[in-house]
């Protein structure tokens, strides 16, 4: 049976974006097109009625994914990009704002609950509060986490590790204790000039070895008539392995 639906298979991005700007009006920071995604930049305290609008009166019902960006050279160094989802024109758009360590973000549990789930998400991983919702807890990492694993400034190791103690019969933390030094890996090419010494070339820096040997006349390589008056005279035709003991040579 064959079903029919309205929603297109693939949607174009032709008049979208202007249309989008052009109502969300004063809210717009700024928007792009980039790799066929329409990312429109509003206002941080604008967040919940920019994506009212959306999905109210441009059919955007699906809030896919909340997602955090940390720039840590930036004034807000944070930016929170909410990804919408429209069933029925089969189209996407990604609106963002930006904050930093101290200002919160507007909740928007007040337009998809699931939000809830998505915001704590991104306050476990980047530190960035939302104001409004009410059950902000860490939801990824562990009780008594300290930090905020995706923020560029954490580092990779982390500052605590837990381990199952046999004595103590419990899961314990410690400090981090690396079982050996910690590795980086530079891939630059060697012939791209390396800052660093490669196996091998240590050799390069060797003194310079004595002048070697040359054979300057025919008595430094032993040729001359002499051997060549012995070298005529010639050899026995069979090899004194293969001679008999009757032969008496």
């Amino acid at each position: 049976m064959t079903v029919v639906h309205s929603a297109p298979r693939i949607a174009s991005n032709e008049g979208v974006r202007d249309a989008l700007t052009k109502v969300l009006g004063a809210h717009v920071l700024g928007s792009s097109e980039n790799h066929g995604e329409i990312i429109i930049t509003v206002q941080r305290d604008s967040i919940e009625d920019v994506l009212r609008t959306l999905r109210d009166e441009h059919a955007y019902q699906q809030l896919v994914e909340i997602a955090g960006v940390d720039f840590p050279g930036r004034t807000e160094r944070f930016e929170v990009v909410y990804m919408l989802l429209s069933l029925t024109k089969n189209h996407r758009v990604m609106v963002k704002v930006s904050t930093d360590e101290d200002t919160p973000v507007p909740t928007v549990t007040t337009l998809w609950p699931v939000a809830g789930w998505l915001e704590r998400e991104v306050f476990d991983m980047f530190g960035v509060t939302f104001d409004g919702n009410t059950d902000l807890r860490r939801i990824l990492t562990d009780y008594g986490f300290e930090g905020h694993p995706f923020r560029k400034d954490f580092p990779l190791t982390g500052y605590t590790e837990l381990r199952y103690s046999e004595e103590e019969k419990r899961v314990v933390y410690e400090p981090v204790e690396l079982a050996q030094d910690f590795r980086t890996f530079d891939f630059t090419s060697p012939w791209e000039g390396a800052d660093y010494v490669l196996p091998g070339d240590e050799k390069a820096d060797m003194p310079d070895v004595d002048k070697p040997k040359t054979t300057e006349s025919e008595k430094q390589t032993g040729a001359g008539a002499k051997t060549d008056d012995k070298a005529a005279e010639g050899t026995k035709a069979d090899p004194p392995a293969m001679m008999t003991k009757g032969d008496g040579k």
